[in-house]
Formats: structure tokens, sequence, C-alpha cells
């Protein structure tokens, strides 16, 4: 591969699997993150690593000169307890889309892809555990999740806008609850798998027999493991869809379920401590990949379990790490 590629959240949990594969391709790969080096979850020495703030126009056009694709991985968010609380901050990353596709156009780059969210999709459609796997044209008319789902949804129509007015070849996906090593597993911004492995790594370490558990565990989601995710990005990143597409598993489990993994992982058996107070997002949601599967033959090839088991194990020896 000789293309040069700006990840955007390069230092974030998928912009760092993403930056390592393509590396690994013989890309040449700029990787640009507002956070400390140092505070980075993978920092790739092959890579030009820089510190910027994407909110700013001027970062925008220093990140992109002389690159020929940009992911844009990059956002100001966390997991469920963390978008409901913070509705701000999640619109603000509407700055980092809308200068970075500015400073695209203007540096002439290839093609541009940015990363979308099912919390684009209204919550009416998600209100049963047994809920219907989400299809694209599902996310109109449009009510998405307040905050975060809205800068999703408006930033997939500045993709499409700058495609239509400018020229500019744009790419989107919905990703669907991507879990995996090398990202947040604690602090109030990792989400649901990273959580529950947190919770059973310290009750192991700690010598507890109870977990507590956001809402009565039976919210139903699907969940796509990362190695998943990377492949399909740059599936949809070479293709000509050029509508938002989903990118998720079809494997819908409930919180409960997600947690007998886990423990079944660990080896322990834990009380449940249910917090019926804490935030818990929509009561059900599933990915449709059947475009992704007709259109370019992705499907998810790494079953629930053993992403689990393998991310369980990365997290616990950090809570280890930490005792």
């Amino acid at each position: 591969m000789t293309t040069t590629i700006l990840v955007a959240g390069g230092g974030g949990f998928i912009g760092g699997h993403l930056a390592l594969d393509l590396l690994e391709q013989g890309a040449t790969v700029r990787c640009v993150d507002v956070k400390p080096l140092d505070e980075w979850y993978q920092v790739h020495p092959d890579a030009e690593n820089l510190v910027l703030d994407l909110q700013s126009l001027d970062a925008c056009v220093q990140a992109v000169d002389g690159v020929d694709h940009v992911y844009n991985l990059a956002a100001d968010m966390g997991g469920m307890g963390f978008i409901e609380n913070n509705k701000a901050l999640c619109m603000l990353s509407v700055l980092i889309n809308t200068h970075l596709l500015v400073a695209s156009r203007d540096a002439g780059v290839d093609r541009f892809f940015f990363a979308s969210s099912a919390c684009v999709y209204a919550a009416e459609k998600q209100t049963s555990p047994e809920v219907t796997a989400l299809a694209e044209a599902d996310a109109y008319p449009a009510m998405p999740e307040d905050g975060y789902g809205w800068e999703k949804l408006f930033s997939e129509r500045m993709c499409r806008h700058f495609r239509e007015d400018f020229g500019l070849t744009t790419r989107v996906a919905r990703f669907h609850n991507v879990y995996g090593p090398d990202g947040t597993w604690t602090g109030g911004r990792e989400k649901a798998p990273a959580a529950i492995c947190r919770k059973v790594a310290e009750a192991v370490e700690d010598g507890k027999r109870t977990i507590e558990v956001w809402g009565d565990g039976q919210q139903t989601r699907s969940f796509m493991y990362i190695d998943d995710c990377v492949r399909g990005i740059q599936a949809i990143m070479g293709s000509d869809i050029e509508e938002p597409i989903n990118l998720g598993s079809a494997e819908l489990v409930t919180i409960e379920r997600l947690i007998q993994i886990v423990e079944q992982i660990a080896g322990v058996e834990l009380e449940r401590l249910h917090d019926l107070s804490a935030p818990q997002g929509v009561r059900g949601r599933n990915s449709d990949y059947t475009m992704m599967l007709v259109r370019l033959g992705w499907e998810p090839s790494i079953p629930l379990e053993q992403g689990l088991r393998t991310t369980y194990h990365w997290i616990h020896q950090r809570v280890k790490a930490t005792r």
C-alpha cells in the first residue's frame, strides 16, 4: 500500500487498531489525537504521531497536509453513562468533522471516512428487548439519541453534501457497539463489555461475590469485535457505497447474558446488584448488516464469547496491575 493516510483519533481505541493494520499493509500513517501521547491506547513508532485538537480548523489543515485518505474516528464520547450526561461535549465533536471536511476539500484529499453510530436511530424503534434489527433506512424520520446521536446524524449529512457539492468522496459507517482490548476500560467512558469485564475482574481480585448492573439486565445489544470492525472500515472506504451503512453484528444478547459469558471466562458466579436509576439507553438494539453482506461480502467472523475472552484477559491484567 503506497497511500498516505490520516487516522484522526489515532490515540483512541478503534483508531489505534486501524492504524496498526494500515501500517502492517505498508501504508504511510499519520495518527492525530487530542490526548497527550502517554495517554494514547496504542502508540505506533512507525507512524507519525501528532497531538492536535481537531476542533480547530488550523489543526485540521496541518493534519491533512499531504495525505490521500482521511479516516475520521475522532470524537469526544464514551459509553451510555458518558453520553447521557455530556450532551454538549458530544455535540461539539461536530467541529472536528466539519473542519476535517473543509481541510480535506481544500487539500485535495482523495477519500474521507466518517465513523458514525447506531445512536442515529430513533428510540421509538428500540423499545423492546426483542428489537427488530435496524436497517439503514430506519434512521429517518429522524429522532436520534439526544446529543451524541444528533451530532452523528448531522455529520453524516455534512459528508453527503461535501460529496454532492464539492466532489469529495466520502464514506460513512454506523458502528454498533465495538469492543476489544487496547481501549477504555475504566474512568466512566467505557462501554458495556469493558465495564462488565472490569467489574468481574475486580470481583475476582478483591474476593467479592457481587457485581453492580445498570438496569434489570434484560436490555439487549449486539457487539462487534474490533478486528471485524477494522476489516469492515477498510472495505467501506474502498467501496462505491455512498450512503451510510451499518457495521455491526446481529448476535443479540441481553446484558445478563453478557455477564454470564464473562463469569464463565473468569470462573466465578456473582450476585447481581441492580441499579435501576443508572443510565441504560434504549431497551433493545441490533444491527441489520445485510447491505454489508450483499454489497461487500462482509460479515462478523469472531463470535462474542471468543472476543470477550481476549478482552477479559486484557482488562484483568490491568485490574491486577492496579491492585
